[in-house]
């Protein structure tokens, strides 16, 4: 992963070439929204902490696509609420405030609760959240919390996308990059993460069990107990700065 916020370089960035969704190179495909893609991802795996400035000359080197075309990926991921420009000083990883992190948590519940009450008949396809679930238990045996927060954001991306929509897809992919800013401010992230490690694992197991409607429950009781605890942690957190 990078160094400092302001001292990134090209070399810091270079593996971001490799990440085009489908394998293509970004020069080639050249459009803002798949820069952007390329970002957001990397945003939503804390690859660039809230309040780290985005070198204009280091990420479009890296990815090889223009200045213009990367400015266009800024000004979408700005609209996502992601970046920041900041006058005469550049483009920065956005840092949420609480109210923010309220408002992100009533979408969540709003979404990730409808995606299992609308399941049809058992069985589902449990593939990526179960794979998911593994692999933050794996993190966590190897005190990987940060592998382990990725892990959870990426269970929580494959409960919504039971439901089987694109469009809940990309607002769940903009949604959850955006609460990954908020973990960069967790003083002790194992504190956070661990407790709901078995708490991913039976909801999984309900769905596994056909049931729904438990699982759903489950969800939204674990929702409203992690929009508790990460938002006082968090204005303590931002407090303290």
């Amino acid at each position: 992963m990078a160094g400092t916020a302001n001292g990134r370089t090209t070399q810091d960035l270079s593996d971001l070439s490799d990440t085009a969704p489908d394998g293509a190179p970004l020069a080639r495909s050249g459009t803002a929204e798949r820069v952007a893609v390329v970002l957001r991802d990397r945003i939503a795996a804390g690859y660039f902490p809230p309040g780290s400035r985005l070198s204009e000359e280091s990420i479009s080197g890296a990815l090889a696509v223009s200045r213009n075309t990367l400015r266009e990926a800024f000004r979408l991921l700005s609209h996502e609420r992601l970046l920041e420009h900041r006058l005469n000083k550049g483009v920065f990883v956005r840092v949420l405030a609480v109210e923010d992190l309220v408002d992100i948590y009533r979408v969540r519940l709003l979404v990730e609760c409808a995606a299992l009450r609308g399941l049809g008949e058992p069985p589902y396809d449990l593939t990526d959240v179960e794979a998911a679930v593994a692999t933050g238990e794996r993190a966590a045996l190897d005190d990987d919390w940060a592998t382990c927060s990725t892990a959870n954001i990426r269970f929580h991306q494959a409960l919504a996308g039971l439901a089987n929509s694109p469009r809940t897809d990309e607002l769940m992919r903009s949604v959850l990059a955006e609460l990954r800013l908020a973990f960069h401010v967790m003083a002790d992230p194992r504190r956070f993460h661990e407790p709901y490690l078995s708490r991913n694992r039976e909801i999984v197991n309900r769905l596994a069990e056909g049931d729904a409607a438990g699982a759903e429950r489950m969800l939204a009781f674990y929702l409203e107990d992690s929009r508790r605890q990460l938002a006082e942690a968090y204005a303590e957190r931002l407090t303290a700065r």
